[in-house]
């Protein structure tokens, strides 16, 4: 198989990142590639999808990952997970010999959040260090999630599109859970399948609870969706995530100490990338300003959420608004700007925010439950597939009002030429709607 034959076949099946990017996998590929990384990592508090995923499908992502290596010429494999997902490394330990071909390999990360940002993840595995504003490829690397592979595997093996994600369930709900459901289902149903809410007065934070953002029950699984996590509206978690930006800015104007804790614990500026928190803050506190270098930095920053869910001691924002920021500047069409890579800080060992620490910090503690893998498959009345699943150009439908699909059927595909994916019928049904952001259909 070649680089070209392999990539139609993932842009055909629909293979995106699983992990909550959503870059078509396809566009990774690269004979510059002499490492190819799983990311098992999933370090956010209350997440077990990766792991559970990969203990129980270890031999079809492995299989996936040698054929992605084989093609590429890449030399190495390597598995990035935490030594406590204890039935994903015991079956990794079982299955990784018969690789020895592409000396595959264990790297097990710190207990830390978050080791499982690519950037991060590459120097864990590796040693390497990606400039900033450069891609994993540039050392030689890349980096897939655990469920991407699997879909690449079925891609490869049965050309079988992606049409179903892995879902954890989990936060205040009847019976944590972690399910496999066709795209397009409504959060409201897959709630159902934990027992559904088991409080009043809820907020549902959709990923993770530091990177995760509050949805609603009306929103539908799309192919970058992982967790959904039942909380209090009084969560600290769902007031942070709530904050008004306006109030946050006048707050940081009036509040901010400038002790720059936000600073000594970004993961990125720990690795050597020019994001400041620290500096930023103290730049907004001061209004206009001629100093603009922390507000372009800004592009380097990873959204993680230390420097605001953990670090200030004052609750001030600074991850909100920097990612606020940063987008401002690429609408005005401002490009990141050239950087220099520092050393790595000799004191970030040190430095790592315990990922149990964190969870206590977080107040999620109570709602660290097993949620099992299990394997229901419920019926539905319908689906809304999102044309925008992924990075790049939306789908545009292939379908129309009235038209009888199969399960499998390509409903909707990038263009030739753009960046994007083809979207695939997850039941069979009819279409009963085609509008500009989404396809649906009746089963």
């Amino acid at each position: 198989m070649t680089i070209t034959e392999l990539s139609e076949i993932l842009r055909d099946c629909g293979v995106a990142g699983a992990g909550g990017a959503g870059f078509p996998t396809y566009a990774k590929l690269s004979d510059k590639a002499d490492t190819i990384i799983l990311n098992c990592a999933e370090c956010e508090p209350l997440l077990t999808l990766h792991q559970q995923v990969m203990a129980e499908y270890c031999c079809e992502i492995l299989e996936a990952m040698h054929t992605v290596a084989e093609v590429l010429g890449a030399s190495d494999m390597i598995i990035a997970l935490q030594p406590s997902y204890k039935a994903a490394v015991q079956a990794l330990e079982a299955e990784l010999p018969r690789f020895q071909d592409k000396h595959a390999r264990l790297c097990l990360l710190p207990p830390a959040y978050p080791v499982g940002d690519e950037i991060i993840t590459i120097y864990q595995a590796t040693g390497r260090m990606v400039e900033p504003g450069k891609l994993p490829i540039t050392v030689g690397c890349i980096v897939n999630n655990v469920e991407t592979m699997l879909n690449a595997y079925y891609a490869i093996t049965e050309h079988r599109p992606v049409t179903e994600k892995f879902i954890t369930i989990t936060g205040a709900v009847v019976t944590p859970v972690t399910v496999k459901v066709p795209l397009g289902v409504t959060v409201k149903e897959v709630l159902a399948l934990a027992g559904g809410p088991n409080i009043s007065n809820y907020a549902i934070v959709a990923g993770g609870p530091m990177t995760g953002t509050i949805c609603l029950e009306t929103d539908v699984v799309t192919k970058t969706s992982n967790a959904y996590i039942v909380l209090p509206e009084s969560h600290y978690v769902v007031q942070r995530k709530t904050a008004r930006t306006a109030v946050s800015v006048q707050r940081a104007m009036s509040t901010c100490c400038h002790c720059n804790i936000c600073t000594s614990l970004c993961s990125r500026n720990l690795v050597g990338y020019p994001i400041d928190p620290g500096a930023f803050m103290t730049a907004l506190s001061a209004g206009a300003s001629g100093n603009v270098k922390p507000y372009l930095d800004t592009f380097f920053c990873s959204a993680c959420g230390l420097c605001e869910m953990y670090a200030c001691f004052q609750s001030l924002s600074p991850a909100t608004l920097i990612s606020q920021m940063k987008a401002g500047l690429r609408q005005q069409g401002v490009k990141p700007p050239e950087a220099k890579l520092e050393p790595v800080n000799l004191t970030r060992e040190y430095r790592l925010v315990d990922h149990n620490r964190l969870t206590a910090r977080l107040n999620l503690s109570k709602y660290h439950h097993p949620a099992p893998l299990t394997d229901s498959q419920p019926s539905y009345k319908s689906l809304k597939i999102m044309l925008g699943q992924h990075i790049g150009a939306p789908a545009e439908p292939l379908v129309k009002k009235g038209d009888r699909v199969t399960a499998g059927q390509k409903i909707a595909e990038t263009p030739a030429g753009k960046l994007g994916l083809a979207l695939h019928a997850p039941r069979d049904g009819q279409v009963a709607e085609v509008a500009d952001r989404y396809i649906k259909l009746t089963l």
